[in-house]
């Protein structure tokens, strides 16, 4: 109880006006709303191990929508709104009116009659994701203003074509966790590289939201990719700036090898080049079958050309002390496991297996954070209100 309320306290301390706008990318957030989302992921964390019911909202629905595939991010959405007390309903484009023209702004607004938050996935259209994210947000602003809906429902980023927030976002409340403190990660070095994987078209937001969160935390972030798999250049200059103000460092290098080198954590991950991603949204656009199927062999051909970006035992022993914290978003392509040959060499996954489910398992408590933090100006008090309720979740 005692550690709960210390959480609540360094909530309500942290100025933040993230009641007033939706958290679609990491680096339009102050740092001490970023540290208002961690410490409330902490404190729902702590609430639901000493069995304290988090439930603030006594009914109301939760909608989410996928345009893309997901296990982790799709349960740890769903948690989240259980630990809320809201209901998930899921929009499922193809058995909505959407299919007949109905337009976003429509849409949005027909959608949220009772609902509280809207997760949303749409990380396939480069330049169209985040973007449609916006315009869903404008239509409930409306539609909130003009009285059609009684409550601005909270948008949650699940996955753009730019960033990935909430995975970001749990990576960072991990590295905070495993390290013992946000202040422990000034200075340690953390690589993030391309790796090799037998498919292509993975997003960019990974690496992105990597690179643009951490170095607003003062750490040394390492990019390293083969020649041609660069990331957007404005997503580039942000995390540049970003090192900059918080004193830590931003670097390119040109090998798996020198990314390794002393760093305390690696994050070998695979993604497509941008400028092919805007290709295939221009081939999804038009639906070019066979002009997609000859990208994907083209794509495929060329990460062929890139094996040796894979990380091994070898390559981990250049590791500081050769024991480096890895971390992946999963799932890894894993060889040997899940493929004849991947990102990362199994002996290499199994041992770090336990800690990147402990990873993962942030992401709920990141996305009830960010529900709590859209909806409540002071959702520090609102928490308060439940631990001195101090509700049993489960009766025993």
């Amino acid at each position: 109880m005692k550690e709960i309320k210390r959480l609540l306290d360094i909530i309500e301390d942290k100025p933040s006006k993230l009641h007033e706008k939706d958290f679609l990318l990491t680096w339009e957030q102050s740092r001490d709303e970023l540290e208002k989302v961690l410490y409330l992921a902490e404190a729902l964390k702590n609430m639901r191990a000493g069995n304290i019911d988090t439930r603030v909202f006594n009914n109301g629905l939760g909608i989410s929508l996928f345009r893309d595939n997901s296990t982790r991010t799709r349960f740890s959405y769903a948690s989240a709104l259980n630990l809320v007390g809201l209901t998930q309903q899921d929009l499922d484009e193809g058995k909505s009116q959407i299919a007949h023209g109905e337009t976003v702004r429509e849409t949005a607004n027909m959608i949220s009659f009772c609902a509280e938050a809207i997760g949303i996935r749409d990380d396939m259209y480069l330049g169209a994701g985040n973007a449609y994210m916006r315009e869903v947000g404008e239509a409930l602003d409306e539609g909130f203003a003009s009285g059609v809906l009684p409550q601005r429902p909270a948008i949650v980023n699940l996955q753009c074509d730019i960033d990935h927030p909430t995975q970001a976002m749990a990576d960072l409340a991990w590295l905070k966790e495993h390290f013992g403190g946000l202040e422990k990660l000034k200075g340690k070095k953390i690589a993030m590289t391309w790796a090799y994987s037998p498919s292509y078209g993975k997003p960019l937001s990974v690496p992105q939201g990597i690179i643009g969160l951490m170095t607003r935390f003062g750490m040394d972030v390492t990019l390293a990719h083969p020649e041609g798999y660069g990331l957007l250049p404005e997503v580039m200059d942000i995390a540049r700036h970003n090192a900059e103000a918080s004193g830590g460092r931003f670097s390119q290098v040109a090998t798996m090898e020198e990314a390794f080198q002393d760093a305390d954590i690696v994050y070998p991950k695979s993604w497509a080049p941008w400028q092919i991603m805007q290709q295939r949204t221009e081939l999804l656009r038009r639906n070019d079958g066979d002009g997609l199927k000859a990208l994907e062999k083209t794509c495929l051909a060329e990460n062929a050309r890139h094996t040796n970006w894979h990380c091994t035992e070898e390559m981990m022993a250049r590791t500081r002390g050769g024991k480096a914290l890895y971390m992946h978003c999963l799932p890894a392509d894993i060889t040997g496991v899940s493929c004849e040959k991947g990102e990362v060499e199994a002996s290499v996954f199994d041992r770090y297996r336990i800690e990147t489910y402990k990873e993962a398992s942030w992401k709920p408590w990141i996305i009830a954070a960010m529900i709590l933090a859209r909806k409540f100006p002071h959702p520090g008090q609102i928490l308060a209100k439940r631990l001195e309720a101090a509700t049993p979740r489960i009766y025993r």
